[in-house]
């Protein structure tokens, strides 16, 4: 039987997470099973730079870190399901892919 893998990723975890909720409630109405959403490892990006505007002269460094979080869900191949999670309203800040798997 042929599934459908989705992955997800954002930089803002509640989206995500509000996102997944929604595809577990539109499968769980229709009666299908799901796995997942499965948390991937989280990539974190991290950028250490000069505080003083000249880049030298003080030894003093700020940190920043962008961290990507990742979900992975696998549900059945029906048409009118993934009909339902292609219209969803899904904010710029999420990333969707989906994948047909045997």
């Amino acid at each position: 039987m042929a599934k459908v893998r989705i992955k997800l990723n954002s930089t803002d975890i509640n989206m995500l997470n509000n996102i997944c909720e929604s595809i577990r409630e539109i499968a769980k109405k229709s009666g299908i099973t799901i796995v997942g959403p499965v948390p991937l490892p989280t990539k974190k990006l991290k950028i250490t730079t000069r505080k003083s505007p000249c880049g030298s002269g003080t030894a003093t460094f700020d940190n920043y870190e962008m961290r990507i979080h990742k979900r992975l869900i696998d549900l059945p191949a029906n048409e009118k399901i993934l009909h339902h999670i292609v219209r969803m309203q899904i904010p710029k800040s999420v990333n969707v892919k989906i994948e047909m798997k045997d």
